[in-house]
């Protein structure tokens, strides 16, 4: 069996992965429509994520996911707290999870750091999002991984929705 079907086989499961029910067609096939289908979707990160592994690159979508939970803080003592584990994490020269964005870019945040407010990565963010849809994605339709996710809710007779 390959990491692909391997994969494929845990996010259709119930269980470890929080999923309660199959993951609807009519979302899957959404997805092959824009990257902005894929990310705002139910499933769609996760999924997505899920395959970024695959290729040793889920630094880029967890930086963003993290980035859009970041905007939502409202007390500045969590919103520093929280800015300087996304720096420690993402942006530092040689970070645990580090992503690829340019000098200039992690100078503007390091400025920022000095009292980080809900925009603080936003550029970062933007340039993680180009580069997730301009590269990983295109794979992600392509691969072995999408398309037999979708062939399997395809040929399912009992598809569920999950809503």
């Amino acid at each position: 069996m390959s990491p692909n079907t391997c994969w494929l086989c845990k996010i259709l499961r119930a269980g470890e992965n929080g999923i309660s029910s199959k993951v609807p067609l009519d979302e899957v096939l959404q997805w092959s429509q824009s990257f902005e289908n894929l990310i705002t979707s139910k499933h769609g990160p996760m999924i997505y994520k899920t395959y970024l592994k695959t290729e040793h690159s889920d630094e880029n979508i967890e930086f963003w996911l993290a980035c859009e939970a970041y905007k939502k803080i409202t007390s500045q003592r969590k919103r520093t707290y929280v800015a300087k584990r996304l720096f420690t994490n993402y942006v530092q020269p040689q970070a645990p999870r580090e992503i690829n964005i340019d000098s200039p870019v992690k100078k503007l945040i390091i400025r920022n750091m000095q009292e980080p407010t809900e925009s603080c990565f936003d550029e970062a963010q933007r340039i993680v999002y180009r580069q997730m849809e301009r590269d990983s994605y295109p794979r992600f339709l392509e691969s072995k991984f999408y398309q037999q996710l979708k062939h399997r809710l395809q040929t399912d007779g009992n598809i569920s929705s999950v809503h």
